[in-house]
């Protein structure tokens, strides 16, 4: 019984992003294309593979148990495939990397253009996310994350700056009228501007000056998911709406405008930068691994 290959891949795209139009808007054809190649292959194995209604998609047990059979079947093909690429001039391929909105916004752009430059023929897609994923499942080759964060099974290749800083900043026109904070704990009576993870916990804000560690939960007018919403909370800081605790780097252009201004400097936190993560089990696509030696040069 012959199966159409591109049938496959389209029942993991679906099955990947969680429905046929996110599968579409990540690149992997119409959302009828899709439905189509995912009927094709229903008939050809005589079982649903997919519980459709207007609302959602879902696994059958059959279409789990083919997806967890197919997804290191096909990576497999593909490491087979990516052998021909020792053979080229230069590396050629989809590198897919997935990463938090803060590696991509202060990150990644003093590298990715370098890099494409130097390799013409490596196509790059760039996932943001800010939960920790699973990238085999998530169709990915490696992610970008903060070592709090890394499974243990996963090689880890520093990138990007090694210290980084959480800071807190003010528009002028804020502190002229609300006051400027000394310490930490004088934040609970200023209004700040709240980020949220994905998964919904509020983080706290904390700081830590010889050897003192202050932890606060202060309140505010506003709070975002992170991620690009940050925005909108930066902008909502130098619209003078409260107080705002993000990365540095995000920050420094506001900064040198005078747009913002630091707040309580001394008690700013510093942390590792973040890493290249992948897995060591199998087989490294040399898109990935031409990153991974880009990276290493730098």
């Amino acid at each position: 019984m012959a199966t159409d290959m591109q049938d496959l891949l389209a029942f993991l795209a679906v099955m990947q992003a969680g429905g046929f139009r996110e599968a579409a808007r990540a690149g992997n054809g119409s959302a009828s294309q899709l439905s189509d190649a995912v009927k094709r292959l229903e008939t050809r194995l005589g079982v649903r593979l997919l519980h459709r209604t207007t609302r959602s998609v879902s696994a059958t047990e059959a279409g789990e148990r083919l997806a967890e059979r197919l997804t290191p079947a096909l990576a497999e093909v593909q490491a087979s495939l990516d052998v021909v690429n020792h053979f080229r001039d230069s590396p050629t391929g989809v590198l897919r990397l997935n990463v938090p909105a803060n590696v991509a916004r202060t990150v990644l752009p003093p590298i990715i253009t370098p890099f494409l430059k130097r390799y013409p023929e490596i196509r790059l897609e760039v996932i943001v996310e800010d939960s920790f994923v699973d990238l085999l499942a998530a169709g990915c080759d490696a992610g970008i994350r903060y070592d709090e964060r890394l499974a243990q099974d996963m090689i880890a290749v520093p990138i990007g700056p090694r210290i980084q800083r959480l800071v807190t900043a003010a528009a002028p026109a804020y502190l002229a009228a609300h006051g400027r904070p000394e310490h930490p704990r004088d934040l609970l009576q200023h209004a700040c501007m709240r980020g949220q993870f994905s998964g919904g916990a509020i983080p706290v804000w904390e700081f830590e000056r010889d050897g003192e560690i202050v932890r606060i939960d202060p309140q505010g007018p506003l709070q975002v998911r992170q991620g690009a919403a940050f925005d909108l909370a930066v902008q909502a800081a130098i619209d003078g709406l409260g107080i705002i605790l993000l990365f540095e780097d995000w920050l420094r252009p506001h900064f040198e405008s005078g747009a913002l201004v630091p707040v309580l400097e001394p008690w700013w936190q510093s942390f590792s930068g973040p890493f290249l993560y992948y897995s060591g089990r199998r087989h490294l696509p040399s898109p990935l691994r031409a990153f991974v030696d880009f990276i290493r040069e730098g």
